[in-house]
């Protein structure tokens, strides 16, 4: 298939910039595989969408503040991107770099008073290593200085709310670069209703990171390769899993997060495995789910790997039908946007 196929046009106005007030409150779009049908909600009222047996599996990764703001010594501006932590002791950060193309290996980059960055190896354009030491805990100092990664489409800075809206209410394990949006609409009094209705919950760790924004620069999307992204699977929730299929209800992955962690990890007749390591699935029309039953997920940018994940669960008529849909019924878009729920 070709990144054309998955184009598509959306109005500026309909980028959702700010969350509403309540996490719970967006649309929710259902689109049934079975029936073909798509049909409009609200989020608060998914729970009369789930069945008594169903599983909801969540990502419970926390975004880290992973952008910081430095100064060469010569005075420059310098915008460090985290990546992700590297193995081997001390503060050594995979990274993306803005405004440090000429540096070379040994180049300080002067954060604050407290932290400075070191410039350790520049293995290739996109990735910069670099270390951290400073008159602080590195960790600490990251909470306090850092800034909430949100994504450029957003056109703005970091506001208090961001803080607190972009990360899941359940959101635990820090290490993210981005939020694994579908689970922003649930709110603590959600979460907390799934067992009067005989639906059970279970997580899992996945931290997003480049591998789920990066662009994808070929035409043919088999010729892409995704990035691999650090993931946790429980032996709870494999356990959770396993028997939730024996008694025939639904596995739903809470985003696409979710969906890739479960489908890397899973063995024929659906059998998830537990274990940690780095998943770097590609998931586009043509592949067969093995474990997803149904999927809850926000709207993606256009040529993204996420719709072309999502095209890959409903259907690539089905999810362009929706996405038509929705743009003419005038729901918002992307990470503090709406939501649907694919059955």
């Amino acid at each position: 298939m070709l990144l054309s196929d998955f184009d598509y046009h959306l109005p500026p106005e309909l980028i959702a910039k700010y969350p509403l007030p309540d996490r719970d409150s967006s649309r929710l779009m259902v689109i049934d595989r079975n029936e073909g049908t798509i049909s409009d909600t609200f989020f608060n009222g998914i729970s009369r969408q789930f069945l008594p047996g169903d599983l909801l599996v969540l990502n419970d990764t926390r975004v880290i503040p992973a952008r910081l703001s430095g100064r060469k010594e010569t005075g420059g501006k310098v915008e460090i991107f985290l990546l992700r932590r590297l193995e081997g002791g001390g503060e050594r950060w995979s990274c993306l770099a803005k405004g440090a193309k000429k540096l070379e290996k040994g180049s300080r980059i002067l954060l604050d008073s407290d932290m400075e960055a070191i410039i350790l190896e520049h293995p290739d354009p996109e990735n910069w290593i670099i270390g951290f030491s400073g008159r602080i805990d590195f960790s600490e100092w990251l909470e306090e200085r850092g800034q909430i990664p949100l994504p450029p489409y957003l056109q703005r800075e970091e506001k208090e709310c961001d803080r607190e809206r972009y990360q899941t209410v359940y959101a635990s394990e820090p290490g993210a670069v981005a939020a694994p949006t579908a689970g922003l609409h649930f709110s603590e009094r959600l979460l907390a209703s799934l067992p009067e209705i005989g639906v059970q919950a279970a997580c899992l760790t996945l931290h997003t990171g480049i591998g789920t924004f990066m662009p994808v620069r070929v035409e043919k999307i088999e010729d892409h390769r995704i990035h691999p992204e650090k993931f946790i699977l429980p032996p709870e929730t494999a356990g959770k899993i396993r028997e939730t299929r024996e008694r025939g209800g639904r596995v739903i992955a809470v985003g696409t997060t979710v969906a890739r962690t479960l489908e890397f990890c899973s063995a024929a007749g659906g059998v998830v495995n537990a274990g940690d390591g780095e998943a770097d699935i590609f998931i586009y029309p043509g592949y067969r789910f093995r474990v997803v039953d149904a999927l809850i997920t926000n709207f993606h940018l256009p040529k993204s790997t996420l719709l072309m994940l999502v095209s890959a669960f409903a259907g690539k008529e089905l999810s362009d039908r929706g996405y038509c849909h929705a743009i003419a019924a005038g729901y918002r878009f992307y990470s503090y946007g709406d939501a649907m729920f694919i059955v």
